[in-house]
């Protein structure tokens, strides 16, 4: 494995004055109108360019000049076209084995990969990952120079940061590993539930850990994007995992485009809970993608299930993070991580489809799950108070800007605010939460009592009774409508 990430950033570089000569092309102008200096060794080479280091003679800020390697797009066409005939002869096999066609797969293959050689594409996806993250304040995405950038140069902000395989460097920084792991596997699901674009290769040359707590993304050659009815589905599957509800999280394949429409989920539903089962009675905190993905792949032959191109780098995205994670830290768990985040989520995120997961997972036949809700809101505190401690946000310019969102405490305004508008409105819903509440014909006072004690430190009840206050009237609003509609449609 050593000696495979070496592939990653200390390919054999070209000459110096072939790159040279490649940037004053672009720029159209000399390398010294524009740069006071640039280094004279390259600071990685990969397969498709090298990277240099320079100073901006006009700003005197450091940046990192991305040239790609000359000539190297028709070795690549000649490549695929080989790898497509060769493909051509495996159609058969492919189809039986696998459920789709082999020259399908080189063709995904190859339009991610001739993504990568434009780098003006790679500049945009640069400008998408900043306005996504603009708001917090432990992901760093490099500033890019588009006037000083074209297809086959990038010139974009220099990173000064430490590998993020280096766990010793990374605590002699004073950098808490456990909390620089939280922020990396929020800014990875960020990214998957959230934003709907992700960094499709996040190898151990592109991450970096800021001296100030922060993680750092670069070479944004290669992204992928997921539609909103995907970002759901995902939070779905989430969802009907915590339920253990196989059956539908089999038929979340099929939503997903694993499965074909009208395939009969009901052989798949066993395997899936084997998979998420774990037959020692460890339960789900020992979870880990290695592991679960080698188990899925023996669903892939065994069932007619094909890995859209969209999720295997999805997986193959988690994947690699989740091997750095190993390399930081060997005993991580992925979901001591990403169930705080998760838990957040669906008890502070505005989205009303969100709100209406949390209603799924709160009521399992019926019946409220108490023990639930305070796990969701530990977690959630858990998850608040680890992002806050980040050294990235101790920070005085930090603390002082506005436009950062820092999240000191658990903002459930939002959340009472659409709880008390639903129990008004929503006769089901009212109907449930009485009956949660009257459960075994006794009043359920003390569980009410824990849950507010949970959550006593984190509310402030005069500001959550103004914000409940202004929404009375759009409330009264939308009882009377409903009231109306129901009138008028018994009549």
């Amino acid at each position: 494995m050593n000696e495979l990430c070496i592939l990653q950033d200390d390919v054999p570089s070209f000459p110096n004055q072939v790159a040279f000569n490649i940037i004053e092309e672009e720029l159209c102008q000399p390398l010294e109108a524009v740069f006071s200096k640039i280094s004279s060794q390259t600071i990685a080479a990969a397969s498709l360019g090298q990277v240099y280091r320079a100073t901006l003679r006009t700003t005197g800020e450091d940046v990192a000049i991305k040239v790609q390697r000359p000539e190297i797009e028709p070795i690549i066409y000649r490549d695929l076209f080989l790898f497509r005939t060769l493909a051509s002869f495996l159609n058969g096999i492919s189809l039986q084995k696998l459920g789709c066609n082999a020259e399908l797969i080189v063709d995904e293959f190859g339009e991610k990969l001739l993504e990568e050689l434009d780098y003006t594409l790679e500049a945009r996806n640069i400008e998408d990952f900043i306005e996504n993250f603009k708001n917090d304040p432990t992901v760093k995405i490099p500033r890019v120079y588009k006037n000083l950038s074209g297809p086959r140069v990038l010139v974009m902000e220099w990173i000064d940061g430490i590998r993020c395989t280096d766990p010793q460097a990374i605590k002699e920084a004073g950098i808490d590993l456990d909390g620089f792991l939280t922020v990396g596997v929020s800014a990875a699901l960020r990214q998957l539930l959230e934003f709907g674009l992700f960094h499709g290769d996040p190898h151990p040359g592109n991450i970096f850990a800021m001296r100030d707590g922060r993680i750092a993304y670069v070479d944004f050659g290669n992204v992928a994007v997921l539609s909103q009815q995907n970002k759901q589905i995902l939070i779905d599957a989430v969802v009907h995992a915590v339920n253990e509800d196989y059956a539908e999280m089999a038929n979340d394949f099929t939503r997903l485009g694993f499965l074909a429409p009208g395939t009969d989920v009901s052989p798949i539903i066993p395997a899936l809970e084997a998979i998420w089962q774990n037959s020692s009675g460890k339960g789900l905190s020992d979870f880990n993608f290695r592991s679960v993905t080698g188990k899925f792949n023996q669903l892939v032959y065994n069932y007619p299930i094909r890995i859209p191109e969209r999720f295997s780098l999805v997986i193959r995205s988690l994947l690699t993070q989740e091997g750095i994670c190993f390399t930081l830290k060997p005993d991580f768990k992925f979901l001591e991580v990403a169930y705080p985040y998760v838990a957040k989520r669906l008890l502070t995120d505005p989205n009303p489809a969100l709100r209406e997961r949390l209603i799924q997972v709160l009521f399992k036949d019926g019946l409220f799950q108490w023990k639930r809700l305070e796990n969701l809101i530990v977690l959630a505190k858990e998850n608040v108070a680890k992002m806050s401690s980040n050294p990235a946000l101790q920070a005085k310019d930090m603390q002082k800007s506005r436009s950062l969102q820092v999240e000191r405490k658990l903002d459930l305004t939002d959340t009472i605010k659409d709880g008390a508008r639903l129990f008004l409105i929503d006769a089901s819903i009212r109907r449930q939460l009485i009956l949660a509440l009257t459960e075994d014909s006794k009043l359920h006072v003390r569980e009410l009592v824990d849950v507010y004690r949970l959550l006593e430190d984190q509310i402030d009840i005069p500001s959550v009774a103004l914000e409940v206050a202004r929404d009375f009237p759009t409330v009264v609003r939308d009882l009377m409508l409903s009231w109306s509609e129901s009138v008028l449609s018994d009549r």
